[in-house]
C-alpha cells in the first residue's frame, strides 16, 4: 500500500500481522516492559519493519528507541516515519541526502467515534469542506482520512521543527479526485533547503479497510 504513496528512493516495509515470535533488542525490550500485550506486539513489529527497510539503503540492524515526543531516533543519515494500528504496521526511510522529512499514518476506515473528536482535531473551514465532500462521496470517511493527514504532517514536522504543532495550526485541504491533500501552517515555519516551509503535500489511500496517508519532501 505505502509504495503507491511512497516511490523510491524511499524504502518501504508493511505488515499486516505481527510475527508468531517479536524480535526485539533488549533496549527496546526495556521501553514496553510494562505495556500491555497489543503494545508490546506493535512496537516490536513495527520496528521490525523499520529494519528491514533501513537494511534496504544499506544501514546495519540496531535499536530504534523513541527519543523527544516519541519520535524515532534513526540511524545517523536516515529519516523515516512508522504507523501501526490495528491488522497494520509500516515503515518508511530514506536518506536524508535525498529526503528532508516523511510523514506517514494509518487508521482504520472508520468515521470518527464521535462530533466532540471531529470538533477538536478540525478547523470550521475543514468541516465545510469535510460536509461537502462526504456529500459527493459518502463511502470514503473523509473525517478520519483528513486526521490521518494531520497526523503525517506533525511526523514531517517535528524532526524539522523539534516543536508540537497542534490541529488547529494546519489547514487541510483534500483532493478527491487525484487522492492527494495539501497542509496550510498557521504558524512560522522552518527553514529547510533555505527557505521557510510554509506547507507539505502528501496523498492518500483507502484500501483494505485502512486510510493511508503519507508525505515525502524530497531535496
Amino acid at each position: 500500500m505505502i509504495g503507491k504513496l511512497l516511490p523510491p528512493p524511499i524504502a518501504v516495509c508493511e505488515v499486516f500481522a505481527d510475527p508468531p515470535v517479536l524480535e526485539m533488542y533488549p533496549e527496546e525490550r526495556a521501553v514496553v516492559a510494562n505495556a500491555v500485550h497489543e503494545r508490546r506486539r506493535e512496537f516490536g513489529t513495527v520496528r521490525a519493519c523499520a529494519r528491514k527497510a533501513l537494511g534496504e539503503l544499506g544501514y546495519a540492524p540496531g535499536p530504534i528507541l523513541p527519543g523527544a515526543a516519541r519520535a524515532p531516533q534513526w540511524p545517523p543519515g536516515a529519516v523515516g516515519a512508522m504507523t501501526h494500528c490495528r491488522g497494520y504496521r509500516a515503515a518508511a526511510v530514506a536518506h536524508a541526502a535525498d529526503v528532508v522529512t516523511i510523514g506517514l499514518d494509518a487508521e482504520p476506515h472508520l468515521p470518527l467515534p464521535d462530533k466532540g473528536v471531529r470538533e477538536l482535531v478540525t478547523l470550521p473551514e475543514e468541516r465545510t469542506a469535510l460536509d461537502r465532500l462526504s456529500a459527493l462521496r459518502p463511502e470514503v470517511c473523509w473525517d478520519r482520512l483528513l486526521f490521518s493527514a494531520k497526523e503525517s504532517v506533525y511526523k514531517a514536522w517535528y524532526p524539522l521543527a523539534r516543536r508540537w504543532l497542534d490541529f488547529e495550526e494546519a489547514a487541510l485541504t483534500i483532493d478527491p479526485d487525484d487522492a492527494t491533500f495539501h497542509a496550510r501552517l498557521l504558524v512560522d515555519g522552518p527553514v529547510v533547503d533555505g527557505r521557510p516551509l510554509t506547507g507539505f503535500d502528501g496523498r492518500w489511500l483507502v484500501e483494505s479497510g485502512l486510510v493511508v496517508t503519507a508525505i515525502a519532501v524530497v531535496r
